[in-house]
């Protein structure tokens, strides 16, 4: 054997350029993009809500001469509320931990990325259970959801938008009128999960529409935007965020089962542009401002303090909000429109 051997010339050590590190992207959740933030005060209150079907009537008569004109009114429910949960999680970084990290190691740093990313997957998961499932929205005639029926779908069905003689085009008009008979307001955004999103990008209902646009030159390109445009929308906003349903294990990656958050359904729903007095809306996050320490509008905060006892630094991330369903008639939910 030629001496020096490799061992003798180099000792394996870590590279300080790179590290290998999941991390979602924040524009991979939607759950801040849908609904409008609300800032508010206190953790828990009132707001009022006027009634729809006042509004709504014709109620002006003719008036003779010298005469009173008609009178009429509305009502107003003050029993609407809301109220922010605390949602918290720590890690620990131990002294002796960060004492013996070699670079690019950063306790403290990837700490914070850590929590940061659960508050996201917490906010969208959240986000999911209080909207993007059944049983919560009644914008259509019947007040229910609207599932994916077979070669010859019942009136709450549709065609599975994955099928290519289905109409997802006619499907969001033909639902967002029904929203627009209850509410008088149209839906402007729609929210996908990202397996529904893929049908939809290559379904021959859209492709066939915007090839016409492109010119000689340069090939159709599918995007959010030109969808939202066919269907009359503001937007289109695409589920991306992956949650792990695994159990946490001793051994490394144990328990990997990733899912996509959002799953195979979708969302017809009118959001206001911003929060609004008279101004309907599908949803409101409500975002406790008053919890101490928070900064910006998405009452959250993030704490580092010393826990002796432990020998080490704890680093807090919380958040106290309430994603709350305002008007159900303002949006149609589709229960898995693709197989």
């Amino acid at each position: 054997m030629p001496n020096p051997t490799l061992s003798d010339v180099h000792v394996s050590r870590p590279l300080t350029m790179i590290s290998i590190g999941y991390v979602q992207k924040e524009t991979a959740f939607v759950a801040s993009q849908v609904f409008p933030a609300v800032p508010v005060l206190k953790q828990a209150d009132r707001y009022f809500k006027y009634d729809r079907a006042d509004f709504g009537r014709n109620q002006m008569q003719k008036r003779a001469p010298s005469t009173e004109s008609a009178g009429s009114g509305y009502k107003i429910d003050s029993s609407p509320n809301y109220f922010c949960e605390n949602w918290a999680l720590h890690k620990d970084v131990d002294d002796n931990i960060r004492a013996n990290s070699d670079d690019p190691l950063n306790p403290d740093r990837d700490a914070t990325w850590f929590l940061t990313q659960q508050a996201l997957i917490n906010r969208e998961v959240q986000w999911a259970t209080k909207y993007f499932t059944t049983g919560i929205w009644t914008g259509t005639t019947v007040g229910g959801d609207v599932g994916s029926g077979g070669a010859s779908p019942a009136a709450d069905q549709v065609l599975g938008w994955d099928d290519a003689h289905s109409t997802p085009i006619e499907d969001v008009r033909l639902y967002n009128s029904q929203i627009q008979l209850k509410t008088f307001m149209r839906a402007n955004k729609l929210a996908l999960g990202r397996q529904v999103w893929d049908k939809i990008a290559d379904h021959p209902e859209i492709t066939d529409r915007i090839k016409y646009g492109a010119s000689p030159n340069a090939p159709a390109i599918i995007t959010k935007q030109a969808v939202a445009a066919l269907m009359e929308l503001d937007a289109i906003l695409v589920m991306d965020g992956v949650k792990n349903s695994g159990e946490e294990g001793a051994t490394f990656e144990a328990g990997l089962s990733n899912a996509y958050i959002g799953g195979k359904n979708a969302l017809l729903v009118y959001a206001a542009p911003a929060p609004a007095l008279q101004q309907p809306s599908g949803g409101y996050t409500f975002n406790w401002t008053g919890l101490f320490g928070t900064q910006g509008g998405i009452s959250q905060r993030m704490k580092s303090f010393r826990m002796e006892h432990l020998n080490s630094d704890r680093l807090e991330i919380e958040q106290a909000y309430d994603q709350k369903v305002v008007c159900a008639d303002c949006g149609v939910f589709f229960s898995n429109v693709v197989s």
